[in-house]
C-alpha cells in the first residue's frame, strides 16, 4: 500500500471516528433525556401509587365504617372480603366460607318480599340482601342492611292495630247488647210484680223472650264473624245454592208487593263451599235488597259463569247507598238500619273470602245498588269434603 492509499484510509477512519463521536454524544444526550423522563415517570408513578394507597386506605376505612354489611364473593362462592359491619351482622367473619351454603343455613324468607330472617341459635334479626355481579372482575358484591328495627316497628303497629280493632269490636258489641239486655231486664222486672194480670204476664214474657232471642242472634252472628271460616265445605252446584236462598226470600217478601226475579246464565258451575252458609250469605244480600226497595220494584238475582269464576249478582232499584256509607259498608257493627247489628255484611265478606272469592258493591243514590260475589270454579266432584 502506498502513501496515498494510507492517507485516504486514514481520512476515512478519521471521518468515521468523528461520526461515531457525534453519534455517541447524541446517544449520551438521549440517555440523559430518557433518564430525566424516566425519573419524572417514576416520580409520577410513585405519586400515583401513594395517592392510590391513600385512597385505598380511605376506601377500606369507609367500607369498614359503612352502616351496611359488604361481602365480596368469588365466582366459586368463596367470601374473599367481609367488612366489620357484616361481621357484626353475622356474628363472625365468614372469610373463606361458601356464601351460598351459609345463606341456606341461616337465612329464611319472611312474608315481606326482600326481607330475610337470620337465625343464630336463640338470636334472630332481619336483613335485606342485595347481590350485584361485577362481570369484569368475576366477583359479586353482597350488601346487607339491618331492617330489624323497622320490621319490629311494623309488627308492633300491627299488634296495636289489632288491639284497637278488638277494642272497637268489644265496644260495638257492648253497645249492641246493652239495649236489648236492658229491655229484657225491664220486662223480667215487670213479671216480678205482685197481682200481675195474666194478659200482662203473657205480654211481658213475650217481650222479654223477644229481646233474649235478639241477644242470642247477636251472639251467634258475633261468633260467625269471629270464626270467619266455614265448618265444612264440599263441591256444590252454585245454581242449587242460589235457588235455595232465592225461593226462601221470595216466599217472605213477594207477598208484600216486591218482585223477585232469578236469571241463571250457567250450565253447571261448581264451587267449593258450605251449602247452608253460602245460601245464608246470598239470602242476606237478597233480604237487604228487599228492605231497600219499595212496593212494585224488582230485585234481580243473576248467576253468570266464566272460564275460571262464577258470579252472583243481587241488584235492586231502591234508595241506593251513599258514598260515605259505601266506604264503611263491610265494617263490623256499622249499620244504617234501625235495630241492625252491623254484622251481616261483615260475615258475608268473611265467608266469601274464606272460599277464595271476593264481594264488591256499586251503587247510585236513589237508583239502587248491586252486590257481586265472585267465586272460583272447581270441577264437579260430588261429596268431596274439603278443609275445616
Amino acid at each position: 500500500m502506498n502513501s496515498k492509499e494510507l492517507e485516504e484510509a486514514f481520512a476515512l477512519f478519521t471521518e468515521a471516528s468523528y461520526q461515531l463521536s457525534n453519534a455517541y454524544a447524541g446517544l449520551q444526550q438521549d440517555v440523559a433525556s430518557l433518564t430525566d423522563q424516566l425519573a419524572v415517570a417514576n416520580g409520577n408513578l410513585k405519586k400515583e401509587y401513594e395517592e392510590k394507597a391513600v385512597l385505598s386506605r380511605r376506601l377500606t376505612l369507609l367500607l369498614d365504617r359503612l352502616p351496611a354489611g359488604v361481602l365480596e364473593v368469588a365466582v366459586s362462592g368463596e367470601v374473599i372480603r367481609c367488612n366489620e359491619r357484616a361481621q357484626q351482622f353475622l356474628g363472625r367473619s365468614i372469610l373463606g366460607a361458601n356464601w351460598g351454603k351459609f345463606f341456606e343455613s341461616y337465612f329464611s324468607e319472611t312474608v315481606e318480599v326482600g326481607i330475610w330472617r337470620v337465625q343464630f341459635e336463640s338470636q334472630h334479626f332481619y336483613l335485606t340482601v342485595e347481590q350485584v355481579k361485577i362481570e369484569e372482575e368475576s366477583v359479586s358484591v353482597v350488601l346487607l342492611h339491618d331492617v330489624s328495627a323497622s320490621v319490629e316497628m311494623r309488627e308492633s303497629l300491627q299488634r296495636n292495630s289489632r288491639l284497637v280493632a278488638m277494642g272497637e269490636m268489644a265496644a260495638g258489641l257492648a253497645h249492641q247488647l246493652r239495649t236489648p239486655l236492658a229491655a229484657a231486664i225491664l220486662y223480667v222486672g215487670h213479671l216480678q210484680r205482685e197481682q200481675l194480670q195474666e194478659a200482662d204476664r203473657l205480654k211481658f214474657s213475650a217481650k222479654a223472650n223477644e229481646r233474649l232471642q235478639r241477644l242470642e242472634a247477636l251472639v251467634q252472628n258475633m261468633l260467625l264473624f269471629v270464626k270467619g271460616l266455614p265448618q265444612e265445605v264440599a263441591v256444590v252446584n252454585i245454581a242449587d245454592v242460589v235457588q235455595d236462598a232465592f225461593f226462601e226470600v221470595k216466599s217472605v217478601f213477594e207477598p208484600h208487593g216486591l218482585i223477585l226475579a232469578l236469571k241463571n246464565h250457567t250450565s253447571s258451575s261448581y264451587v267449593l263451599a258450605n251449602f247452608k252458609e253460602l245460601s245464608g250469605a246470598i239470602g242476606n244480600l237478597l233480604e237487604n235488597a228487599c228492605q231497600a226497595s219499595e212496593v212494585g220494584q224488582e230485585i234481580l238475582c243473576q248467576i253468570d259463569e266464566y272460564p275460571e269464576t262464577v258470579e252472583i249478582i243481587v241488584q235492586d232499584h231502591g234508595r241506593g247507598i251513599s258514598e260515605a256509607t259505601l266506604n264503611r259498608l263491610f265494617e263490623p257493627f256499622f249499620t244504617t238500619k234501625k235495630g241492625g247489628t252491623g254484622l251481616g255484611l261483615a260475615i258475608v265478606r268473611n265467608l266469601v273470602s274464606s272460599y277464595g272469592g271476593e264481594i264488591s258493591v256499586t251503587s247510585t243514590p236513589n237508583l239502587g245498588a248491586a252486590f257481586k260475589i265472585c267465586l272460583p270454579r272447581v270441577p264437579d266432584t260430588t261429596n268431596v269434603l274439603g278443609r275445616r
